[in-house]
């Protein structure tokens, strides 16, 4: 039976004996009296209360108690000494025993609707999705249920209809809208050789393309698991508040049986009222709230993010971020477009540019595409090289035209012991001084000739940038280029400390030691980020990057903005002092609560009955609750992070 089920039932059996308790001054006694009052109180019992007492009764076997364990002593102890004072003659309030059942299942219901508004942003994903495709079978395109389309089919999308897989466009040209996946509101262009995503919009024009991830493997797919992932997840905060509720179980029992022994044996009031005192000490002492601060608010705080294109792991990320002092970067494709152009060529163009394509065709480097892009513009015939060796974080050698060729970096230069002549030297000062990378070509017995290539800042790199520093925020630069480079990319776009000349190997080890001095978030994309950004405190991986750069973060940007690093950053700190806040006004209520339940303020006449505890349990959880769900409405911007809401 769900709980809004049993919150009926008791609701509805309670009202009779609520009218019995507003009438009863004017006169009025409902029929059948205390009798009726123990019948429908029973029911409520049996029906209404049972998990409570199945689920205390399940903790103490097991030699632990939870809140349902408060719940049921509270309310058995009110509804037995009920039946022990119908028998003899004496006044009862089985009213107490069903009202608390009443307000306790209220404060579920609430919990129950919250937390299913709170994961509503899976349920937006899911429905994204398509529910069916043409896809090109015996010489025509049939649409079938997307079930049945597998890796390699092809697949025509019209305009206004949703891509139903992930793959790569085969024929036509189109725009598609991306924003219900990556939060980008333009629509993007996109042809021949393009990926699309499943579940975006084609915009205008049909277009054809091959699939090439299906069902589980989608990236929409992978957002929702990584979203349900991290909102069942647990921030380590939540170890803390599970141990206090094992402690403050058993202390709240022995505080009510006090309660009782110094009102009934010290005080000498009635056992009625000692009995009440008692009962209303445990209701209101149901730490249901603090069981509700953490996953609320991690569910509102990952779901929101997940709207905005920016995918949190797990609850450890949220508390890691929370202490995060400095940021670091990689270079290429992180904070560069990193589709690198060649800009200039230094010495006879057409032989340097000749022999540096012949070796780099065999290479996948960014700057090896740039050279081989030139050569191609150049319609230059690249001749084939043989014994081609990479040098890992130096370049390249091989033979090209019986002649042993290098193509590099100024570290390769020196490891053959070459020396460059003084006009190239202060050619290659000036192109570094440019902010461009400098890719040296020579053979065994001297320079040939420099190219330069520069893969320009993302036009939004320096807005992000500036975001950090205004959240305090150191920023560091890591990459493989040589310091002058390097430095010049960082001035143009803000950045605090640059460590150039890292080999790929090397970047973790340089993220360890920054840690020495405070907690570090790497920002990467590549496979060669895979091991920074899981040494980091916090790993935050481009979208578009590799599989295993995503698989290695805890936070995922599906954008490729920069500017939503600090957006993530932002976020994760509201949220993880959401959780704090939380805490606080649940351990406030109890706090507050027990002394005044306990009768301490009898004399001025302030008190709490059982009935009043299980209302003001159950808004304490709607305080919880309803404070999670504000987060929906906060600011994420980098200026109002000094006042977390």
């Amino acid at each position: 039976m769900t709980t809004t089920k049993r919150f009926w039932i008791a609701l509805i059996l309670s009202l009779p004996m609520l009218a019995n308790m507003v009438l009863m001054p004017f006169g009025w006694m409902l029929p059948g009296g205390a009798w009726l009052q123990f019948v429908l109180t029973t029911l409520v019992m049996l029906i209404s209360a049972r998990p409570f007492w199945q689920s205390a009764w399940a903790s103490f076997t097991k030699h632990h108690a939870n809140m349902d364990t408060l719940v049921a002593i509270g309310t058995m102890t009110a509804y037995l000494y009920s039946i022990y004072a119908l028998l003899t003659q004496q006044a009862v309030f089985f009213e107490s025993a069903a009202f608390v059942v009443v307000f306790v299942l209220l404060g579920q219901v609430f919990e129950e609707r919250m937390r299913h508004n709170a994961s509503t942003a899976i349920e937006k994903l899911v429905d994204l999705q398509a529910k069916e495709a043409e896809v090109w079978r015996d010489g025509q395109f049939v649409a079938l249920p997307l079930a049945d389309v597998v890796v390699g089919d092809l697949i025509r999308v019209k305009p206004g209809q949703k891509i139903a897989v992930d793959g790569v466009i085969t024929e036509g040209t189109s725009t598609v809208d991306e924003s219900m996946v990556t939060g980008e509101s333009m629509p993007v262009t996109k042809k021949i050789g393009d990926a699309v995503i499943g579940s975006t919009i084609n915009k205008a024009g049909t277009f054809t393309f091959k699939a090439e991830k299906v069902g589980a493997d989608t990236m929409l797919a992978q957002i929702v698991d990584l979203v349900k992932k991290a909102q069942n997840s647990h921030a380590p905060i939540q170890k803390l508040t599970d141990q206090v509720s094992n402690i403050f179980v058993p202390v709240v029992l022995i505080i009510a049986i006090l309660t009782f022994l110094v009102w009934y044996l010290l005080i000498g009031a009635p056992l009625a009222q000692a009995l009440i005192f008692a009962v209303a000490v445990v209701v209101i002492a149901c730490p249901c709230a603090l069981g509700l601060a953490t996953p609320t608010a991690l569910m509102v705080g990952t779901g929101r993010s997940a709207k905005m294109g920016i995918l949190i792991k797990n609850g450890e990320v949220l508390e890691a971020v929370n202490d995060v002092q400095t940021v670091v970067f990689d270079k290429t494709g992180t904070i560069t477009v990193g589709q690198p152009v060649v800009t200039n060529i230094i010495g006879d163009q057409k032989t340097v540019l000749t022999l540096a394509a012949a070796l780099e065709q065999s290479s996948e480097h960014p700057l090896a595409q740039a050279v081989l892009a030139k050569a191609q513009l150049e319609k230059i015939a690249v001749p084939a090289a043989h014994d081609f060796q990479a040098i890992v974080g130096q370049g390249v050698s091989g033979q090209v035209n019986g002649q042993q060729i290098f193509v590099g970096s100024e570290r390769l230069l020196a490891q053959q012991k070459l020396t460059m002549a003084a006009n190239l030297q202060a050619q290659l000062q000036r192109l570094q001084d440019e902010a461009k990378t400098v890719v040296i070509v020579a053979n065994q017995q001297a320079v040939l000739g420099l190219i330069a290539i520069q893969d320009a800042p993302k036009p939004t790199s320096k807005a992000a940038l500036a975001e950090l520093k205004a959240q305090g925020l150191k920023t560091v630069m890591l990459t493989g280029d040589n310091q002058r480079v390097a430095e010049a990319i960082a001035k143009e776009v803000g950045i605090d400390q640059v460590i150039a000349n890292v080999l790929p190997q090397d970047k973790a080890d340089q993220v360890q030691q920054l840690q020495q001095t405070g907690r570090v978030a790497f920002v990467g994309d590549g496979i060669n980020d895979a091991p920074a950004l899981t040494v980091a405190d916090v790993g935050i991986a481009m979208g578009s990057g590799t599989d295993i750069a995503i698989e290695s973060g805890g936070i995922v940007l599906m954008r490729n903005d920069l500017r939503d690093v600090g957006k993530a950053l932002t976020l994760s700190k509201k949220t993880f002092n959401r959780i704090k806040l939380n805490l606080f006004w649940a351990f406030i209520y109890n706090v507050l609560g027990i002394p005044v339940a306990a009768g301490l303020f009898y004399a001025i006449g302030l008190t709490l009955s059982p009935e009043l505890a299980g209302l003001a349990m159950a808004f304490s959880s709607l305080s919880v609750v309803t404070s999670s769900m504000l987060l929906n409405k906060t600011k994420i911007t980098a200026k109002s992070t000094a006042v977390y809401n």
